[in-house]
């Protein structure tokens, strides 16, 4: 039992084989899959729920991607208010600063963020939360953190800090204003030791697995096109970490997803 709780399903990579590729990830035992609605910015902000409307284990998030926040418009938040309330629709993201590409001005996506929490929280979602600081910085860190103290946690709503590659000091702040930590195949990468540390700590009820496919194929995919059934490999990774079953990771994950997007009556086992 295995639930990808981040994968970008709506992209070219998968145009040619989207539907034999879930049902790949069928087989290997998932049994859900949070499909990420960033798209390529505005206009494809519904690009997940097209996905989700046709296949009842997977899910949607919707949001503005920091690379596009220089593109948000007035019409796109009124467009995200309205997608907000899909019933597929279960998170807001994946949102938040990206400080080492810069593709738009960090005081745009700090504003475009903010005005994103606003929205979320008046519809009572969960942030998916992207954070990538400049090299040798951690201004990324020290600003998403402080905003989502600011705007965000107050709500006690939480959110997923995604794919997470910052340090245990980063995880704890996050985890202490309600939010579960999510890996992807990179925990598996040989120089990840940083992020390896954080995963062996993370409390058991907060842990979440994903793809962020077709980015960060864990090895031995490394360098291939990712794809949802290879999440097996990162519960794999993090059990031996945790020196647990990778069966009972994929378990306790799926269940940890289900629970914190409010979706119980999911739950199988």
């Amino acid at each position: 039992m295995l639930v990808d709780s981040h994968a970008h399903l709506e992209g070219p990579r998968f145009d040619a084989d989207r539907e034999d590729m879930l049902e790949r990830a069928r087989a290997a035992g998932v049994v859900s899959i949070l499909a990420i609605g960033s798209g390529t910015g505005p206009g494809t902000l519904d690009c997940a729920i097209r996905i989700a409307e046709q296949h009842n284990w997977v899910y949607a998030s919707i949001g503005v991607h920091p690379h596009e926040a220089k593109l948000a418009t007035q019409g796109d938040y009124v467009e995200l208010e309205s997608l907000a309330r899909h019933p597929r629709v279960i998170g807001f993201g994946e949102i938040g600063l990206d400080y080492y590409y810069d593709h738009s001005p960090r005081n745009v996506q700090q504003q475009v963020f903010i005005r994103q929490m606003e929205i979320a929280r008046a519809d009572k979602l969960p942030m998916i939360i992207h954070c990538r600081p400049s090299e040798n910085s951690e201004n990324a860190w020290e600003d998403t953190l402080r905003l989502i103290r600011e705007h965000w946690a107050s709500s006690g709503l939480g959110g997923v800090l995604h794919s997470l590659t910052g340090e245990q000091k980063h995880a704890k702040a996050a985890l202490d204003m309600g939010f579960a930590i999510s890996f992807s195949g990179n925990v598996t990468f040989p120089k990840a030791e940083t992020i390896r540390a954080v995963a062996r700590n993370v409390p058991e009820d907060r842990l979440l697995i994903e793809t962020d496919s077709p980015f960060l194929a864990p090895i031995p995919y490394r360098g291939k096109r990712n794809e949802p059934a290879f999440v097996a490999k990162t519960a794999e990774k993090i059990a031996e970490l945790r020196g647990k079953a990778a069966e009972e990771i994929g378990f306790h994950t799926a269940q940890n997803f289900f629970r914190f997007f409010r979706l119980e009556s999911s739950v199988v086992g």
